[in-house]
């Protein structure tokens, strides 16, 4: 068995899905089901995935499935037969096919893994799955590179062949290129409101740096994590710094003034003379941040769209003492919000992320909030098992 496909039967038994489980939980009910939909940055995509790929997945006998990064299945097209066949092992709209709840699947190893999946018949982990197989790649927001959702087909032997899983990603990219049409042009009109810059740090160690001014500079580009640092340490101080005070909070121990000057000067011949001033330190444009965004959604009470975007701490191997206070001011102001939601699924997406798996009193309020005949009740129970038995 290929390694990949290991991996996740051990994530599923943890999880304590049962082999001889018949279907996929239900995850979202019709009026849920139509806000998911409703509100899905991929509902402007479907369409053009069930022109393009729909009609050819319909004549071989295959089913399209379009989910969101929780492993929802939001829209399902084939045959009337095909459907049919689908909906006895639970591949219906509204079920989740998180592996984690339903098992080894293409759709939850591709959203477990954020990688192009392909399972075949025994591959999968529920016996009631193995007559079938499946091709499925993740689609990303092309501004921000988050995991929108993944797009699958699901059929019979036909599909187990490269040209399914190239035409899955052929898809998938498409549908990317369709989404980054309708963003907004960043330099859409430079000469009118000036320099602005834009960062991205939220679950990156090397932030990305966007630039719209009138002076021809690179429209997008990565700095590296000691550059990083010091920019978002200025973003957070409008102000500016002096040289002291920006070494006390980029250096664990006394850092040099020499080196901290060098650093700024070659910060400077990337960013521009006009965008980076000195006496005090200080970034000279417009700033917006990831990280500053979900503050002001936080400030603002609207928590949902402040667990949308955060992606992952604030330059999450960064031991700069500025930078360590902004990314646990940030995640702690994230959790104590969530704790006092009672919002059982953005708990769920906090405990599904790689900083959250062993948030143990996260999952304790879960389980106060998850419904006892919720199908995600399983799950929170078995989490809080296995960490009883780490945590001893």
């Amino acid at each position: 068995m290929r390694a990949d496909v290991v991996a996740s039967w051990e994530r599923s038994a943890a999880a304590g899905v049962e082999v001889g489980q018949q279907d996929a939980p239900i995850a979202l009910g019709d009026s849920d089901l139509r806000g998911q939909r409703e509100a899905h940055p991929l509902a402007r995509v479907y369409p053009l995935l069930d022109d393009v790929l729909g009609q050819e997945v319909r004549a071989c006998g295959a089913v399209m499935a379009l989910a969101d990064a929780e492993g929802n299945l939001l829209w399902v097209c084939g045959t009337s037969e095909s459907l049919r066949r689908a909906e006895r092992i639970g591949f219906v709209e509204g079920s989740n096919w998180d592996e984690r709840l339903a098992g080894t699947n293409a759709p939850g190893l591709a959203l477990a893994t954020g990688r192009e999946a392909m399972i075949t018949r025994d591959e999968h982990f529920r016996a009631s799955v193995r007559s079938w197989s499946c091709a499925a790649a993740p689609i990303h927001d092309p501004g921000t590179s988050r995991l929108l959702g993944v797009l699958d087909v699901t059929g019979g032997d036909d599909v187990v062949v490269p040209q399914t899983m190239a035409m899955v990603r052929a898809a998938a990219r498409l549908a990317e290129a369709e989404l980054l049409r309708h963003l907004p042009r960043r330099d859409a009109a430079p000469h009118a409101t000036g320099a602005r810059i834009v960062l991205e740090v939220l679950g990156r160690n090397e932030a990305l740096v966007s630039i719209a001014d009138d002076r021809n500079r690179p429209g997008r580009f990565r700095l590296s994590r000691r550059h990083s640092e010091i920019v978002a340490l200025l973003a957070t101080s409008p102000a500016g710094l002096s040289g002291d005070e920006l070494a006390v909070l980029l250096y664990e121990e006394d850092g040099g003034s020499s080196t901290l000057r060098a650093e700024l000067n070659r910060l400077r011949g990337l960013l521009g003379d006009h965008l980076l001033a000195s006496r005090p330190y200080r970034l000279t444009a417009p700033v917006t941040g990831d990280w500053l965004a979900i503050g002001a959604q936080l400030a603002a009470g609207d928590l949902r769209s402040a667990m949308r975007g955060y992606d992952g701490p604030v330059l999450p191997r960064s031991t700069a003492p500025g930078v360590v206070r902004i990314r646990e001011e940030l995640a702690s102001n994230l959790r104590h919000a969530l704790l006092r939601s009672g919002a059982a699924d953005l708990m769920s997406a906090w405990t599904r992320s790689a900083w959250g798996r062993d948030d143990y009193e996260m999952w304790e309020a879960q389980r106060r909030n998850v419904p006892a005949t919720s199908p995600v009740r399983a799950l929170v129970e078995g989490q809080i098992a296995r960490l009883d038995r780490e945590l001893a």
